[in-house]
């Protein structure tokens, strides 16, 4: 009986101690339960509206426009209908010593009594349309020549034509050079071999350019001299045509780039070549396999020519550089920040051949660099050699991006500035929103 009492009197207190409890709780209201991320909302609101510059339109209009009319309607669109919102635009106006002030131009809302102290706001800055900014790169020094011969053909550039990529590359980084010229034919690309200029334009250099060849792991050849001094009889091959090249390479300081794959595989040539194919089908072309890597490297060295095969590696996949991330940004250029490399080239090649990485677009795997700028620092150390070894199909921004790491042109970018007294030509909006019924 004694027990029964006190389990009752246990049970009257811990329900008058939750009544009370009850009593004196103050919960939060729904509204800030479940309130949605305003602040987020403002600015998505925003950036819907001027997805077709309606908004940047509108900011710029007088207020008795017509325009102003129709983005109220948007807004009430847009919004859920228990928001109340407030969209002001000011003008930003810089005085004397750049001061910088802001000056309310309009405002309009759909709320009465005003938003409340729990409103969210988000601000997003509009430019007139007569507004432009323009980007200036440095120009480097020397000619641009990218290789778009209609006598060769290509290989390792599955889903592309040379000339496609020629056009491309020219379209990417003609504007960071001086001089750009497309070289036609293997007979302009004979007389550049000579030393000689192959357009009008006033500002060609051979010396201290850079060539390109789009035609991936075929190398064009041209006929004649180049077929006759280029072929070594005793093995049946042109590799002493890859010793040529690099020893064109030194003597006029260029800087020869090899777009993907295994650099001078196959010499191409399609009037010379014209039965013969490289086992897949393509004519035009003659294997030289790794041969001509090997041959390529010594004449660059100003080593004598000598049948010697060079080897790649494959390496599989590889990642940007620290320099290459940032670069990319720099220039605005995006490849992917990973690639699959399988004809990487060994850093032996640096003491073997006098060579000296200067950039690389990827990090080292093992001793192999999956594209990588050797600069030749034997001799008077001239000439340098840009080899992207990776697997096909070719991202030419790849190619850019290396190119543009070894030279590294700056990139001049305008500022857009307000004098005092100058009609404003930039306007900031903000959106401030809240739910009904405030605290």
């Amino acid at each position: 009986m004694l027990r029964t009492i006190e389990i009752s009197f246990v049970i009257l207190i811990l329900g008058v101690a939750f009544v009370a409890a009850t009593f004196f709780a103050v919960l939060p209201s729904p509204k800030q339960i479940s309130s949605p991320n305003l602040r987020q909302l403002a600015l998505t609101t925003l950036q819907i509206l001027d997805v077709d510059k309606s908004l940047t339109e509108a900011v710029f209009e007088n207020p008795a426009d017509l325009a102003w009319t129709d983005l109220e309607i948007a807004l009430a669109a847009s919004l859920p209908s228990n928001l109340v919102y407030n969209l002001t635009v000011y003008d930003m106006i810089k005085g004397s010593g750049n001061a910088l002030t802001y000056r309310k131009f309009h405002s309009i809302t759909n709320s009465e009594s005003g938003l409340g102290t729990d409103s969210e706001a988000s601000t997003y800055l509009v430019m007139s349309t007569n507004v432009t900014f323009t980007v200036t790169p440095e120009k480097i020094s020397g000619t641009l020549y990218i290789l778009n011969c209609s006598d060769a053909n290509g290989w390792w550039i599955t889903g592309y034509t040379a000339q496609s990529l020629a056009a491309d590359l020219y379209n990417l980084l003609s504007p960071y050079f001086n001089t750009t010229v497309i070289v036609q034919n293997t007979t302009d690309l004979g007389r550049l071999l000579d030393g000689n200029k192959i357009s009008d334009l006033a500002h060609e250099n051979v010396a201290n350019a850079v060539i390109i060849n789009t035609f991936g792991e075929a190398v064009p050849i041209p006929a004649g001299y180049y077929t006759t001094q280029g072929y070594d009889s005793s093995h049946n091959s042109y590799a002493r045509y890859a010793h040529i090249l690099g020893q064109r390479v030194n003597t006029y300081n260029w800087t020869w780039v090899s777009i993907v794959g295994y650099p001078f595989y196959y010499v191409t040539n399609t009037v010379t070549f014209a039965s013969a194919h490289n086992g897949w089908g393509i004519y035009g072309m003659r294997m030289v396999s790794g041969y001509g890597l090997g041959c390529f490297l010594r004449g660059l060295d100003g080593q004598p020519y000598s049948y010697i095969s060079q080897s790649t590696g494959d390496v599989g996949v590889v990642y940007f550089s620290s320099d290459a991330h940032y670069y990319s940004n720099y220039y605005g250029i995006y490849p992917s920040p990973y690639q699959t490399a399988t004809r990487a080239l060994p850093s032996s090649i640096q003491s073997t051949y006098h060579t000296t990485i200067v950039s690389k677009v990827f990090d080292a795997v093992g001793n192999y660099y999956g594209a990588a700028t050797f600069k030749h620092t034997g001799g008077q150390g001239k000439g340098a050699f840009t080899a992207i070894g990776l697997t096909r199909t070719p991202d030419i921004r790849i190619t850019a991006l290396a190119l543009l790491m070894y030279y590294n042109p700056i990139i001049y970018k305008s500022e857009f500035t307000l004098t005092a007294g100058e009609r404003p030509t930039q306007r900031l909006v903000v959106l401030q929103l809240s739910q009904q019924g405030g605290s």
